[in-house]
């Protein structure tokens, strides 16, 4: 039985063993600049900073004045939290560990004059704006891929999907509160791997919830890509047939072709393919579509994606394994290894990365085998949550000698992950710690 306390912790121990050798070594320098400000990119910031003893300059790229999480929004599109418990800034990065903060959007990142060093080009307020350094961190996380419309464009509203948390988790808010009391609410969920594995699951629990308890003759249909639920299937099931039967429908296999909203109208249809080669269309008072996604914007005008739309990386350092891009570090949910894309991995793969940088400043190897703590609680209801936990450790593939992160239980050290017992009010009590826990980490 893993213990909560433990639980909660454990987003602290991760990669801590890979950078326990350096500390206490003389100081190394360089500089750095990191793009983005996310978990993953705001994580970087800070230890780059923290295990250099500050020796190496950091400034951090971010166009926004502040940082809304994707971790907690579901319960703000039920209303059931104000989106000010989503926000985050940077202050305490810049007063406390010295980060230089940019405001601004990269517009180009090329080699610098010196061989081994880039210079990062930022469109702000003021100007432009060009940063020399040795190394870049890219942590720009996801954009999202267009949706074909189903009916005339000229008509049609943008589809919400709320996947990235901001106004539209308000309007997507708004829409549900105003759904008719015999509505139906669609919402899809894009083919893996997707940002937040369990994130859409969570949110047809707490949206079948609201339901239940405001509107019990409304429902809500979802039409899942994956063949099945993708992750903690026991809990999730468990929810969507015992909690929820008669106001959620669960529809696996159906992939988005097109969706179409009406202008100043918040339902809408949606079009999805079958395995069978057959189709389907779903009426919405309340339509919320996620599209796939791949890697941000600027990870793509560098070159740095390949065909599935992400970047490929080194493990160990989270450094491009494309060829000419040494030096270039994806991490978050822009980059593609065997993590899943969550908040809390981010945070751990950025520590990964901050110390393989730390060390290669020292003119040291990265750490061989790093590890990863995944976590996440997931609410199923307004008052319970269950949990997901696993350890990721690099390790080599004994049939194919490639390189991987693999999931191991935190207790037996068997592979895969493993999910909550069942979902308790007790752990829906621990979420908000986890949660606090983890955004102090890596914004303080």
């Amino acid at each position: 039985m893993i213990k909560r306390r433990q639980f909660i912790d454990t987003l602290a121990i991760g990669s801590l063993a890979a950078v326990s050798p350096l500390l206490g070594r003389a100081a190394t320098t360089g500089r750095v600049v990191v793009v983005g400000g996310g978990m993953a990119g705001a994580t970087a910031a800070k230890y780059l900073r923290l295990w250099s003893s500050r020796s190496i300059e950091v400034t951090l790229v971010e166009p926004s004045a502040a940082y809304t999480s994707n971790i907690m929004s579901n319960l703000v599109v039920t209303g059931q939290y104000d989106p000010s418990i989503l926000r985050y800034d940077w202050s305490r990065l810049v007063s406390s560990f010295g980060v230089k903060l940019v405001r601004g959007a990269v517009t180009a990142v090329v080699p610098g004059a010196a061989a081994g060093t880039w210079v990062v080009s930022v469109a702000g307020p003021s100007g432009t704006t060009t940063l020399p350094c040795d190394r870049v961190v890219l942590a720009p996380g996801i954009q999202f891929d267009e949706m074909p419309m189903t009916g005339a464009t000229a008509q049609a509203a943008p589809v919400l999907h709320a996947w990235q948390a901001g106004p539209q988790t308000v309007t997507l808010r708004d829409q549900l509160r105003s759904l008719p009391a015999t509505g139906t609410f669609v919402m899809t969920i894009p083919k893996a791997p997707y940002r937040c594995p369990p994130g859409p699951y969570e949110r047809a629990c707490v949206v079948a919830d609201y339901l239940k308890r405001n509107k019990p003759a409304a429902r809500i249909v979802v039409l899942d890509a994956n063949a099945d639920i993708v992750a903690e299937k026991e809990n999730f099931s468990r929810a969507f047939t015992m909690l929820y039967g008669a106001n959620l429908t669960y529809l696996p296999g159906r992939t988005v072709t097109s969706a179409w909203v009406e202008a100043g109208k918040a339902g809408g249809s949606v079009d999805v393919s079958l395995a069978s080669g057959q189709t389907e269309r779903h009426a919405a008072d309340v339509l919320n579509v996620i599209p796939p996604h791949r890697a941000g914007a600027i990870v793509q005008t560098l070159g740095l994606a390949d065909a599935t739309g992400y970047a490929p990386v080194d493990g160990r350092s989270f450094e491009s394994t494309l060829p000419g891009k040494a030096g270039l570090h994806v991490i978050g949910d822009a980059s593609k290894t065997t993590l899943p894309k969550a908040g809390h991995v981010g945070n751990q793969g950025a520590k990964i990365c901050a110390d393989a940088i730390v060390r290669a400043f020292a003119h040291l190897d990265p750490y061989p085998t790093p590890t990863a703590n995944s976590a996440c609680f997931s609410p199923i209801s307004n008052t319970q949550a269950s949990w997901l936990t696993a350890i990721y450790q690099y390790e080599q593939d004994a049939a194919t000698g490639a390189w991987r992160f693999v999931a191991r239980d935190q207790v037996s050290g068997l592979t895969g992950a493993t999910e909550a017992a069942g979902a308790t009010s007790g752990q829906f009590s621990d979420m908000h710690k986890w949660y606090r826990t983890l955004m102090a980490e890596t914004f303080t």
